[in-house]
């Protein structure tokens, strides 16, 4: 039987019918270019589907999710499905018409019920406040008062059935008398009566005491189910203030071991044939990791530096240093020293100063326990939180960073090769998380029609525009576009949860960054941050995951690894690995280095199979030349510790600028308050916020509910300045920047803005 013919009788025979509440079954999955589609595993469950490679996986491991109450469904052909939501897609073929035919049906049930799911449920960000003592009462006395009218109901049966009876008996007594009959017609007719009253008496009294038996059986159920609650929340809390002790401990015994902390990673020996270095491309098995098909086969690689006559022997602290030789091949600037961050992208000097300080973070002191305990399990942007986790920046403006290294996009747009364009184009995907590294506070989560604009035109040659598109799931849309041949936009969902130990958030949506004099378009997703040491100790932040970046006119693609810390592990902190191959998966190019200061490229002029690694996988042996230094962090401005460890970029973000549009992030009153050091304010300002935001939805929910009556139309909320398209090149259907604001500030009209502040 063929590997399609497989799959199409897995699904029928363990898939029950569509309209169940779970669906199951073998579909095959879109991965990448090189391999094409892949048979894996589809469970359909909650409004939820989730894939894995095996049946077996779904114990422990799995390898992606999307939510159908957001998602779009759509189908191409006879036997393919394609599923998107929050900038993600899933291309998906079934073995045949009739069994994809199934699926859609299943997918469209799921996506209803999960759409009436959620708007049953109150979407709020501040109205779940955990559960105090003083709503437990309430609940018991609520309790007691229901049994008590229980009683009251039971005594009514009683007393009718009593009374009933005694009706019957003189009635009776009655008929035996001897009356004229006109007199006994009518006692009769009474008779007829009240043996009426007696029958829907007996009928009401017994729908009592089924009603009785019933509220009396969900009485105690409900008490069991409440109090084991109280039992798992008391369980969960104890668990967690256990390890967090454990964690403690950990600690203050890694402290008394000096021999220990002073340990360092223990670097290849270099020899004067070159230096090796060895790269381990591992799936992580840590539960909350969302696996992504691209790089699950990934072999381990080793890169060993090539000797050449006209070449100069190295020693290691020169390999790990800046630059080493020049290659002929790298036609554009062979040279690229640290210094060229500093150098490219001034041609033209700025016309203003822009401010080098913001005011010092207060040192507020705050019981984070006493907060997080009550949010575990909680979606991050359900929890309310005051200023004091927060710094004063907004998403959009955390999202308008990313522009930190413009110029390696202007020095990729003067690229002839687009390989070594590709190489630019990772170091700047890496380059946006070099200002994560000690950022610990949480942005400000941005109102719904909320903007930011990063107007640098004058300085750098771009445009930069933000807009809060959706509020639930909360979603941005961005916009730039640069004098110096290059346009990036992207649709970024934050979706985030706090697990107890550790906050995971994962970016959901597809970077697009396209070239104006080639046309090479390439696109590529975010990886996972996580915020460590949330319960004791000091917070961190790690970055972890795989980006596959792609160039959609020419096939190239580039593998990069984010390597998550291991406290065991010899490699170095923060690790990025990577490989740049062409349209046939032919590598050209090695990268590497850290997230969180450089990342260096050297050019592969042989490969060779090598031994086998620890895990049994053969490795590949890259020869290479030496590397060469694509991109290198900033230092931080002096005090940055007591100004929110904000890099020079960000500390210009919030500054004050005339003429910008009435919903730009700088007029935002709390979150000036808050960069002021007026906290409490900023706190109150917060609240009255959030709750015009909540006025505003319930009122639009109105005019959609009364529209429905109408039978009218309701088109809900749209952006102001961008709108959704279905992408060409990926089919994705996402927010993209449809024209006008840059306009209306030269005329400066805004008078289509709404009034959110």
């Amino acid at each position: 039987m063929s590997e399609q013919g497989k799959g199409s009788a897995s699904a029928s025979a363990s898939a029950p019918a569509p309209g169940s509440d779970t669906y199951k079954g073998w579909l095959f999955k879109w991965t990448n270019y090189l391999k094409g589609y892949q048979r894996r595993w589809f469970v359909l469950s909650n409004g939820l589907l989730s894939y894995y490679r095996t049946q077996a996986e779904m114990a422990h491991t799995c390898r992606g999710t999307i939510n159908l109450a957001t998602a779009h469904i759509d189908t191409e052909d006879a036997c393919n499905i394609v599923l998107s939501s929050g900038g993600r897609t899933y291309h998906l073929k079934a073995s045949t018409e009739v069994e994809r035919q199934r699926w859609v049906t299943a997918l469209e049930l799921a996506k209803a019920k999960a759409i009436r799911m959620m708007n049953d449920q109150s979407d709020d960000s501040g109205d779940e406040e955990p559960t105090s003592q003083s709503d437990r009462s309430e609940l018991q006395g609520t309790l007691k008062i229901l049994v008590s009218k229980l009683d009251d109901l039971s005594t009514c049966n009683d007393l009718i059935a009593k009374h009933g009876a005694a009706l019957q008996r003189s009635l009776s007594e009655l008929e035996g008398l001897k009356v004229p009959v006109e007199g006994g017609e009518k006692i009769k007719a009474v008779n007829e009566r009240a043996t009426l009253f007696r029958i829907t008496s007996n009928a009401m009294i017994n729908a009592c005491r089924d009603f009785l038996d019933l509220a009396e059986t969900h009485s105690r159920r409900w008490q069991r189910a409440l109090q084991y609650e109280r039992e798992q929340r008391t369980h969960l809390e104890e668990t967690i203030e256990q390890l967090a002790k454990q964690h403690n401990s950990l600690e203050r015994a890694w402290r008394e071991a000096p021999t220990l902390a002073s340990t360092t990673p223990i670097a290849p020996t270099i020899n004067k044939e070159g230096s090796e270095r060895l790269l381990k491309e591992e799936a992580s098995d840590d539960e909350d990791t969302e696996y992504f098909d691209a790089m699950e086969d990934s072999p381990a690689f080793i890169t060993v530096t090539a000797t050449e006559s006209t070449q100069h022997r190295r020693s290691q602290s020169n390999l790990s240093g800046a630059s080493g030789g020049q290659s002929s091949d790298w036609n554009q600037d062979n040279h690229m020293s640290p210094s060229y961050n500093d150098v490219c992208g001034k041609e033209l000097q700025p016309r203003r100063q822009r401010r080098t300080h913001v005011p010092d973070k207060p040192n507020y002191s705050l019981n984070l326990w006493s907060i997080m305990k009550n949010c575990i399990g909680k979606e991050l942007s359900k929890i309310p939180m005051p200023v004091n986790f927060n710094e004063p920046l907004s998403m959009l403006q955390r999202l308008t960073e990313d522009l930190e290294y413009h110029e390696l996009l202007d020095k990729a747009a003067r690229c002839d090769s687009s390989l070594e364009q590709m190489c630019l184009v990772a170091a700047f995907s890496v380059s946006s998380y070099s200002t994560t590294v000690h950022r610990t506070a949480k942005p400000f989560n941005p109102l719904l029609g909320e903007t930011y604009e990063l107007d640098r035109l004058e300085e750098f040659g771009y445009r930069s525009l933000c807009e809060q598109v959706s509020h639930h799931p909360p979603a941005a849309a961005h916009h730039v576009i640069s004098q110096r041949g290059w346009t990036l936009w992207q649709e970024i969902t934050i979706a985030s949860k706090f697990r107890g130990k550790y906050l995971s958030i994962m970016p959901l949506g597809a970077i697009h960054l396209q070239f104006h004099n080639t046309g090479n378009h390439y696109v590529w997703r975010k990886v996972t941050s996580t915020v460590h040491n949330i319960i004791v100790g000091k917070l961190w932040i790690d970055q972890s995951g795989d980006i596959e970046i792609v160039n959609h006119r020419t096939k190239e693609t580039c593998q990069l690894k984010f390597s998550p810390y291991s406290y065991f592990s010899r490699d170095v902190p923060r690790k990025v690995t990577g490989v740049v191959a062409d349209s046939g998966g032919h590598a050209h190019y090695i990268l590497s280095g850290t997230w969180d200061d450089k990342i260096e490229s050297a050019k592969i002029v042989q490969s060779s199979r090598g031994g086998s690694g620890s895990e049994g996988k053969q490795k590949t042996v890259y020869q290479t030349l030496s590397p060469k230094l694509l991109w290198k962090k900033y230092p931080l401005p002096e005090n940055a510790e007591n100004m929110y460890y904000f890099s020079a970029l960000a500390l210009t973000l919030n500054e004050t600028e005339e003429g910008v549009g009435m919903t730009d992030s700088r007029l935002r009153p709390d979150q000036r308050l808050m960069e002021d050091g007026r906290w409490d304010e900023a706190n109150s300002e917060k609240q009255r916020l959030e709750e015009k935001q909540r006025a505003v939805r319930r009122r639009r929910e109105a005019e959609a509910s009364d529209a429905l009556d109408e039978g009218r139309e309701y088109e809900g909320y749209q952006p102001l300045w961008f709108h959704q398209r279905r992408d060409s090149v990926t089919g994705e259907t996402n927010f993209v920047y449809k024209g006008g604001y840059w306009e209306s500030k030269e005329r400066q009209d805004w008078s289509m803005c709404p009034d959110i502040f």
